[in-house]
């Protein structure tokens, strides 16, 4: 895939979380204020937060991951050297986005 292709489809997915994030929280900007709207501008925050965790991380480890690939393809022998040393960052950034989600529920469910 090429890189503006890549683009296109990062852009379209961003499109869709944020469209389905407005969809679900049209319903709470429609209410009266004393009606739980005060909370509606956190869930909106929340989903758009949540949509760009999710993204990030996603975009993170597969680059991660292809570049670990293609470094394995061209150096066979050294793949345990390889596996290893990108190992401990996809732990981390997978642990930054499950860290971002729990933060995300607690606003949330607060």
């Amino acid at each position: 895939m090429s890189r503006a292709g890549f683009v296109r489809k990062a852009i379209a997915a961003a499109f869709m979380v944020f469209g389905c994030a407005f969809l679900v929280e049209t319903p709470l900007l429609a209410q009266a204020p004393g009606e739980g709207s005060s909370m509606a501008l956190a869930y909106l925050g929340a989903a758009i937060g949540l949509g760009m965790v999710v993204i990030g991380a996603g975009l993170g480890i597969g680059r991660f991951a292809a570049a670990a690939a293609e470094s394995i393809a061209r150096q066979p022998a050294a793949a345990d050297k390889i596996t290893g040393a990108v190992n401990l960052p996809l732990f981390l950034l997978e642990g930054v986005a499950i860290i971002g989600e729990v933060g995300i529920l607690l606003v949330v469910l607060k």
